[in-house]
């Protein structure tokens, strides 16, 4: 008898224990489902980050960025043109359009060859978009000068 009492009293805590485990997992789900992007009626965009920090970076490094981007809307958007406020910054446009709720990018180079300098530029991104047909983007950062390299001692006469 104490058996079956305590096989069922097991069987209830388990259960329960399941329950509570899936109620939570299930507010989780309610947590981070909330930080939806508003829904546009025709072609949308949303992008993550509207500027890119790139920080102090040294002279010749990495300059490949990218503004990501999300359709919110419910018909396809099509970038039909993306402008670097200067030569040094070089973006790339999406040659697809983007489904409704489907992620694309903008690429983005800057020239990091121009050592020893802050920068801030822009990047304008020309679109059919509802509401904002042009969007400018930022990127900004530091690049360290170069290293000049160490001029060898004069030899001494001895």
């Amino acid at each position: 008898m104490k058996k079956i009492v305590l096989l069922a009293a097991l069987a209830i805590f388990s259960v329960t224990g399941v329950n509570a485990q899936k109620k939570a997992a299930k507010a989780s789900k309610i947590a981070t489902s909330k930080v939806e992007t508003p829904k546009v009626d025709g072609p949308g965009m949303v992008f993550e980050n509207e500027t890119i920090d790139y920080g102090t970076i040294p002279a010749d490094s990495d300059g490949n960025r990218k503004f990501v981007f999300t359709n919110n809307g419910n018909k396809p958007l099509i970038i039909s043109n993306t402008q670097g406020s200067c030569g040094c910054t070089v973006p790339t446009t999406p040659k697809e359009p983007i489904a409704p709720g489907a992620q694309g990018f903008i690429g983005v180079k800057y020239a990091t060859d121009r050592a020893g300098q802050s920068f801030t530029k822009t990047v304008t991104v020309t679109s059919n978009a509802v509401g904002q047909e042009t969007k400018v983007l930022t990127i900004k950062g530091n690049v360290l000068p170069r290293e000049t390299p160490a001029t060898p001692a004069a030899p001494t006469k001895s």
